[in-house]
């Protein structure tokens, strides 16, 4: 079955084909970073880590580019408001670049707890400034956009497509621009900023043709991801709250300033609630990845997200993470199971469950029925286990290596290499297994003198601080016991 992604700008899927063959060029929406990330952030940037992962399972060279944005973006997302770096540095009592570099690796460090892949390059707004304004020069000479009082103004009406990605009409531009009061020297209300006069004690400023100021929000998108990926990209990440107005003005923008299509595949993931209410700062209800880290297995949050399909809504809850959280360690007592297994005489295929998996990823990458089917396999694998037969070592082998490449290659869930729980990182994970090697060695050295007593009482007392301990034909394993 060929890849078919569903592309947001023509709203149905669409076989996907990259421009050049075998190489695929992708450009995420990175996050603005004046604070710690949250499960929003989460939620995309695992989404699009998975994207990415199966593109290079398919055997796809990936060129991937997501930004930091560490200037422009206001506080009403448009042409108005406070720079929203500027105003966490005002509030922390520092300057914006130490906000922008302390968050930035604040972020960086929550997505390698997710075991999100880092990007081939993560450029900088702010290190790239020469290359927007080259951009806005270009747009400029072609009118498409205008200087008035050092603004630089893109003129959407030069532009007939504005607005074909999120459907907007120029009338609801309109009307959504009159949310927020308009300046009047824009010809049109709906005309967007590229370059903004810097005002009398704005730190964040560069000198230009047009005056000592700062770009919009929207410009630094199109200036990177072309310098990096081209005129034409093949596919394009973000949230759907960004479909309007950024990335109808970064179409705009770009297509304006190339003539050329911007955007192949436009890709977008939906939002997160919180026990079924939008997640949002101003709702006091964001979650914050630091704290859910401590108490939870980053795992089991990114297990979490993948059970839900990028295109749909996350809903947040305690009991989502405590079934997330006890469904993926019942994957992972499997494969520690089958890796332990002795080898026995009885065939299992594992191919249909790969036929199956791979279907479901190549369908618009559905996390939630590839996860379903490897949980149809882990019973599978359970059940031959059980059986007097066993398997083969060959099936072994093959099962095992299915579990680790989609487990853990493609959605990242799956660790072959550690028995880790909530809330420990590798190294605490190595020190537990060293520590429970020696306690079963001594349990088992306790049943082969047949004291039970003793036996009994280490694998009590590890009930106890949540291990817990199963005798089987082929030995005694162990696992971390979970919640119902």
């Amino acid at each position: 079955m060929s890849l078919f992604i569903y592309n947001s700008l023509g709203r149905t899927k669409e076989k996907f084909e990259p421009l050049h063959p075998g190489i695929v060029s992708i450009y995420v929406c990175g996050p603005t970073v004046y604070g710690h990330a949250h499960l929003g952030h989460a939620k995309s940037y695992v989404s699009f880590d998975v994207v990415v992962r199966w593109l290079r399972h398919s055997g796809y060279i990936v060129k991937y580019v997501q930004n930091i944005t560490d200037v422009g973006h206001l506080t009403d997302d448009a042409d108005e408001g406070e720079d929203k770096i500027m105003k966490q540095a005002r509030l922390e009592k520092t300057d914006p670049m130490e906000i922008a570099q302390f968050y930035t690796r604040s972020f960086y460090e929550d997505m390698d707890q997710l075991e999100v892949l880092r990007p081939n390059i993560a450029p900088n707004a702010a290190g790239h400034i020469p290359e927007q304004i080259a951009l806005i020069e270009r747009l400029v000479k072609t009118d498409h956009a205008y200087v008035v009082n050092g603004n630089v103004y893109f003129s959407v009406e030069s532009f007939s497509g504005y607005g074909k990605l999120s459907g907007r009409t120029d009338q609801e531009a309109q009307q959504s621009g009159s949310r927020v009061e308009i300046r009047s020297e824009k010809r049109h209300p709906s005309d967007f900023a590229l370059w903004k006069k810097a005002t009398e004690g704005h730190l964040m400023k560069w000198n230009s043709p047009w005056s000592i100021g700062y770009p919009g929000w929207h410009l630094e998108c199109s200036a990177m991801s072309m310098k990096y990926l081209g005129e034409t990209i093949d596919i394009h990440g973000g949230g759907m709250e960004n479909k309007f107005p950024h990335h109808d003005c970064e179409i705009a923008q770009s297509e304006a300033a190339s003539g050329k299509p911007y955007v192949r595949f436009w890709m977008h993931n939906n939002m997160v609630t919180v026990n079924g209410i939008k997640m949002g700062k101003s709702l006091k209800n964001s979650v914050n990845l630091k704290e859910i880290f401590k108490e939870t297995d980053p795992l089991a949050i990114r297990f979490f997200i993948l059970q839900s399909h990028y295109r749909s809504p996350l809903d947040y809850s305690e009991a989502a993470i405590k079934a997330s959280t006890s469904g993926l360690e019942k994957l992972r007592e499997t494969l520690r199971r089958l890796k332990e297994q002795k080898a026995g005489s009885g065939t299992f295929a594992v191919s249909p469950f790969e036929l199956r998996f791979t279907n479901a990823m190549n369908d618009d990458f559905n996390t939630p029925v590839a996860i379903a089917v490897l949980f149809e396999l882990s019973k599978a694998i359970n059940a031959a286990l059980d059986a007097k037969e066993g398997m083969t070592e060959t099936s072994r082998q093959e099962t095992i290596a299915f579990l680790e490449s989609s487990g853990s290659n493609v959605l990242g869930i799956l660790k072959p290499d550690s028995q880790s729980g909530v809330g420990e990182n590798r190294e605490s994970g190595k020190s537990l297994d060293k520590v429970m090697a020696i306690l079963m060695e001594l349990r088992a050295e306790a049943r082969k003198n047949r004291d039970f007593a003793l036996s009994d009482t280490i694998r009590d007392r590890l009930l106890e601080a949540g291990i817990e301990i199963k005798d089987t034909r082929e030995g005694a394993t162990w696992s971390r016991k979970t919640s119902a």
